[in-house]
């Protein structure tokens, strides 16, 4: 059987292992294979190697991905979110396999047309929010409007816990992860509410206090090993356990090898690829 280290490898037999891997997760789940989180155009501070749509687009297709729940990176640092949004949905409206996921500033005036046009004009099924970010706390008013208004809607918020470890941050830009204590009040307030936390590496206190809530969703995209997903299903149901990569930040052949590779039912293996919603 081929590691890690053989299927992530350039060679004949690494490409060919991952797309064994990606036809697997294709039948597996009658042809839908869905990552919820990647994004779209540059990363502000470097350049990565997918960052161009074709190409990310081109290697999930090559693991079996066929629909994919795309922010913007754009989203991060431009105070234009009207401008991020429109963007977007362009691009993502190129390809059927894309679903654009418009991003909110609740720190920018008139955030509620934003999210309006989301559900509206752009027809979103989610928005993407960045606290750490764009400057405020979980337990800002604002952000339990938005929690109000997106549920009233019927959309799903995605919340960014990060972007990047904290050890690698810009020293200029210098943020801490989301504090993630008030989120069940938020739900408990909210009972329809739901809210898949992203980017997030699930740890003892928090994950318990995470877990309660049955609106808080989690995805993959930063368990820390093949035994992550098993952990993270301990706590949490399968059913609010949904794949994604965070690519092309993170590389998203790793992504797809740790869920193949972990000690999951095939039932389970279908609930986390299929998207859900």
């Amino acid at each position: 059987m081929l590691d890690r280290r053989q299927m992530l490898t350039g060679t004949a037999t690494g490409v060919a292992s991952l797309s064994l891997i990606g036809s697997v997760a294709a039948a597996d789940v009658g042809d839908k294979v869905v990552d919820t989180n990647i994004s779209l155009f540059l990363w502000p501070f470097r350049r990565l190697p997918l960052d161009q749509t074709s190409k990310l687009l081109a290697t999930l297709n090559s693991l079996g991905v066929n629909e994919a729940w795309a922010g913007s990176f754009e989203a991060l640092l431009h105070r234009d979110i009207g401008g991020v949004n429109e963007r977007l949905a362009a691009e993502c409206g190129k390809v059927r396999q894309l679903r654009p996921v418009g991003a909110v500033n609740l720190t920018l005036p008139d955030w509620e047309e934003d999210l309006r046009r989301c559900h509206e004009d752009f027809k979103m099924h989610a928005i993407r929010v960045h606290p750490n970010y764009h400057g405020y706390a979980l337990d800002d008013s604002r952000f339990d409007r938005l929690v109000k208004l997106s549920t009233e809607r019927d959309l799903l918020v995605q919340l960014t816990a990060t972007m990047e470890d904290e050890r690698t941050h810009h020293p200029l830009v210098h943020l801490p992860d989301v504090d993630l204590a008030p989120l069940p009040a938020i739900c408990e307030r909210h009972p329809r509410a739901q809210i898949q936390v992203l980017n997030l590496r699930p740890r003892g206190a928090t994950l318990k206090l995470l877990a309660k809530p049955p609106g808080i969703w989690f995805d993959t995209s930063r368990m820390e090993d093949t035994h992550g997903v098993q952990r993270l299903l301990q706590h949490v149901p399968v059913e609010r356990v949904r794949f994604g990569s965070h690519a092309p930040f993170l590389i998203p052949q790793a992504a797809m090898i740790r869920l193949h590779e972990s000690p999951l039912t095939k039932t389970q293996r279908l609930t986390i690829l299929s998207g859900g919603r």
